[in-house]
């Protein structure tokens, strides 16, 4: 079986990093489109994935319709080449079209509910999509599927924190740790929104600071005054500073979501929710806030601190119980496409 996988995100790369391994260990011949995007490259580079990095993310409209015909014609290349008999993206707007033209299989995985763009770009030429329960947005009608819970779950379902890993990346066993994230908003499903200002960040690592250790994985560099407090770890290590921390708090839904797979507290500002956001939210494993300021931030966090770290264990587990193996499912969605 030869599989093309299409990664344009941090995010992507770990959603398929499992079902990349147990594709090649079955003996799957495996080609990866990636993307100059954040941490993308440097996480499957770590893993020592071979991939061909065909873009470079634009920012703003203009340079991201640039760069979305140059996604294509490169992905258009590798698939002429490889000949795949499935290809498989998080998105997949590169991998629809191509397989609409050269007649392969082209399955998605998805969970942004508000990404209208993406969508409209997408849907119309995908074979089949994969969204959670939860998706609110539009759906290609005769070809969908749900998949159970947070895509989160597919990297960290067999996940296992280490300790001096975490402490190569700053963590300090000492005292509470707290993670906080700032994204660069100039994703396609991110244009017209912003973040924090450089003062709400001031006051939160205050507020933080004064209860423990503060790590900011930051898009971009921080001001001098908050850069003592940047993560001092690899990339592909972060989930094992995550994973020990207190809390989180962060414009990244992707990354409150991680917590909630990990049982961290997380509080997340976003006005843009998705549906498995919500989910979450409703299971008590994440303070969402669509809008406010500053004082309304403070005020989540200090909700977040309130909270106890073994009752929030316990309503972690209930919620990952009812849910199954995403790994499984994903390899198994690629097979499937690749017989048909």
């Amino acid at each position: 079986m030869r599989v093309l996988f299409d990664i344009v995100h941090p995010a992507h790369a770990l959603f398929f990093k499992n079902a990349i391994e147990r594709l090649r260990s079955e003996g799957a011949e495996i080609a990866i489109a990636s993307r100059h995007k954040d941490v993308t490259v440097d996480l499957l580079d770590s893993w020592g994935f071979d991939h061909r990095p065909v873009t470079r993310a634009g920012a703003g409209a203009p340079q991201l319709a640039i760069e979305l015909v140059k996604r294509d014609v490169a992905v258009w290349q590798m698939a002429r080449k490889l000949r795949p008999d499935v290809m498989a993206g998080f998105g997949g707007v590169a991998i629809s079209h191509v397989g609409k033209l050269l007649g392969i299989p082209a399955i998605s995985f998805y969970d942004s509910d508000n990404a209208a763009l993406q969508t409209a770009l997408t849907w119309p030429f995908i074979t089949h999509v994969y969204t959670p329960e939860s998706y609110a947005g539009p759906l290609p009608e005769g070809r969908h599927s749900h998949f159970q819970g947070p895509k989160e779950r597919a990297f960290l379902e067999n996940f296992e924190p280490d300790l001096a890993t975490a402490k190569r990346c700053g963590f300090d066993e000492t005292r509470d740790n707290f993670l906080v994230r700032t994204v660069s908003w100039n994703a396609n499903h991110d244009l017209g929104k912003a973040g924090w200002d450089v003062d709400t960040l001031r006051q939160l690592v205050a507020q933080l600071s004064r209860h423990g250790r503060v790590h900011i994985s930051a898009e971009g560099d921080l001001p001098s005054d908050l850069a003592a407090h940047a993560y001092a770890g690899r990339p592909a290590d972060l989930h094992h500073l995550m994973a020990l921390c207190r809390g989180y708090v962060g414009e990244s839904l992707t990354i409150a979501r991680e917590c909630a797979v990990l049982g961290v507290p997380a509080v997340t500002q976003c006005s843009d929710i998705n549906g498995i956001s919500r989910e979450l939210e409703e299971k008590g494993l994440v303070i969402g806030l669509r809008g406010g300021g500053e004082k309304e931030l403070l005020e989540a966090v200090a909700w977040m601190l309130a909270i106890d770290p073994a009752e929030h264990l316990k309503l972690r587990d209930a919620y990952l119980a009812k849910v199954g193996r995403l790994t499984e499912f994903v390899t198994n969605a690629i097979r499937n496409a690749a017989r048909r």
